[in-house]
């Protein structure tokens, strides 16, 4: 049996592209702004070539858009963006929240209650940050598609994990923290009780919040 090679540490570029991930998915670098190339290499102080380089990779990623004479900025999801995913995303879920409920004879399993738990105690928790509320939110939605057995789905559902991280970061203005836990509690226990269709409110209340600019302060 041959030796494995040692890893490599990631580059610089590497580095770059997930400091200002990060800083994209936790709200600090907010959708649509732009992305000053003499700013970013000097708070860096990396070359403007592993900048670009960085910028390009999350450009794939759909996080950052650049423009022709006009540079990068944070990518905005549109209205019509926002209709497509939350179409796509309604359709796996829903799936998947059906598939569930006959599994288990018209339960969830305890994996999904046990997510919807802890989003509620990390909401409310005020020294956490943005990323790990978004991330507990996540794991309630990842949760509810695995609860379906049906890996298609969930591999279909992980393709969106980026998009979903940025619309995350969007709704970030117009979103109570406070209602994430009791939303999502109620979520899951309308699931059992109603049945899935229940998720097409509880994803049209967070478009509706973006399309009214903050009229509405709850959860995707």
């Amino acid at each position: 049996m041959s030796t494995p090679e040692p890893l490599r540490p990631a580059s610089t570029v590497e580095q770059l592209a997930d400091l200002l991930r990060a800083r994209i998915l936790d709200g600090d670098l907010a959708p649509g702004r732009r992305l000053v190339e003499r700013e970013l290499v000097e708070t860096y102080d990396v070359a403007r070539h592993t900048l670009r380089a960085a910028l390009r990779r999350l450009e794939v990623e759909g996080l950052v858009r650049v423009e022709p004479n006009r540079g990068a900025s944070v990518a905005v999801l549109e209205p019509d963006d926002l209709a497509a995913l939350f179409a796509l995303r309604l359709a796996l879920e829903r799936e998947a929240a059906h598939l569930a409920l006959v599994r288990g004879g018209g339960r969830l399993p305890p994996a999904v209650h046990a997510t919807a738990r802890d989003l509620d105690r990390i909401a409310n928790r005020r020294t956490a940050s943005w990323k790990e509320v978004a991330a507990a939110h996540h794991r309630v939605h990842e949760a509810l598609v695995a609860a379906a057995g049906a890996p298609r789905i969930e591999r279909a559902y992980a393709a969106l994990t980026t998009e979903l991280d940025l619309f995350l970061s969007q709704l970030r203005p117009v979103w109570t923290r406070e209602r994430l836990g009791p939303d999502h509690l109620a979520l899951v226990a309308d699931i059992e009780h109603d049945g899935p269709d229940v998720l097409r409110e509880h994803m049209a209340v967070a478009l509706r919040a973006l399309h009214a600019g903050g009229g509405e302060h709850q959860d995707g």
